[in-house]
């Protein structure tokens, strides 16, 4: 798709909220849903648009309709049904969701578009909230190269990289490389943080040295010094972690693949969930070494 289109975002969550003004200050016309509506009319009264009481009512008339929420069933709940986004597309639109799910979703609804001749791409981002605000993420795609041609451009408005993985279900299945990378990345920087800590050396120096080096990583830049704070508010929350690693050892049983340390550090924010950091951020793996 060139030039400006009629959009819908469906989900306007830490995420989906920056995206879709991403999406307007681009200048294609954006139609929302938020099943809390109030959180959709504030998306308005911030710079333009309109606001729907259901998604099907938010797709009727686009060309694109995006969808960013919790889980599979979350998905299914704004996309199927008479209500649902699918309800108001017509043949020849596109349909992207960047909700983090299972591959067995993005192929089932694969299925369900081409029934109707709508175009589908699974399109989970990386990036968390910041990369979100900033119009930077990272978006990882399964789909038909036709579909993501047309798609692409329009998606640029809030990527800093996008790119077609394979076919469907493939996007999906690189989120969850990315999620099981991050886990391994988090619990070894809370271990090394807590150990430099009670060894009384300053992390600050610390961390500005090994950070040039090969230990270097987007955690270590950017929670270093609120893990060394305590403070565990920031980014992408432990509740919404053990959702993806979830979704990553379930598959594991269609293809595999042996996930130990994966499996090991979602035990250990199960543990954090226990100590009432469901809302904490991934750093805080830290919690539980540091507060036995």
């Amino acid at each position: 798709m060139s030039g400006q289109v009629k959009a819908a975002f469906i989900g306007l969550g830490v995420m989906g909220y920056p995206m879709a003004g991403h999406l307007r200050t681009a200048g294609h016309t954006v139609s929302v849903y938020n099943r809390t509506g109030t959180k959709a009319d504030a998306w308005v009264r911030d710079g333009g648009g309109s606001a729907h009481p259901t998604p099907r009512e938010a797709a009727q008339g686009c060309d694109i309709v995006f969808v960013c929420v919790g889980n599979d069933d979350d998905v299914r709940s704004v996309v199927l049904g008479d209500d649902g986004a699918l309800a108001g597309m017509t043949a020849g639109t596109i349909l992207v969701d960047h909700t983090t799910a299972s591959a067995d979703l993005a192929r089932e609804l694969a299925e369900i578009c081409a029934g109707r001749d709508i175009g589908f791409l699974d399109a989970p981002v990386s990036g968390g909230q910041a990369g979100a605000e900033n119009g930077a993420l990272t978006v990882m795609v399964g789909g038909t190269p036709e579909i993501f041609a047309r798609a692409n451009p329009v998606i640029d408005a809030y990527a800093q990289a996008c790119t077609l993985i394979g076919p469907t279900g493939s996007g999906q299945l690189a989120k969850m490389v990315n999620q099981i990378c991050i886990a391994g990345v988090v619990q070894g920087l809370s271990e090394a943080m807590n150990f430099g800590m009670k060894a009384g050396l300053d992390m600050e120096k610390v961390i500005g040295t090994i950070s040039k080096g090969a230990a270097q990583s987007w955690q270590m830049e950017n929670r270093w010094s609120t893990m060394v704070d305590g403070h565990f508010e920031y980014g992408f929350a432990v509740d919404w972690m053990r959702k993806d690693l979830g979704i990553c050892l379930a598959e594991t049983s269609r293809n595999g693949a042996r996930l130990p340390m994966t499996a090991l550090v979602d035990q250990f924010y199960a543990q954090v969930q226990a100590r009432g950091g469901g809302r904490w951020d991934t750093s805080s793996l830290l919690h539980l070494l540091s507060n036995d």
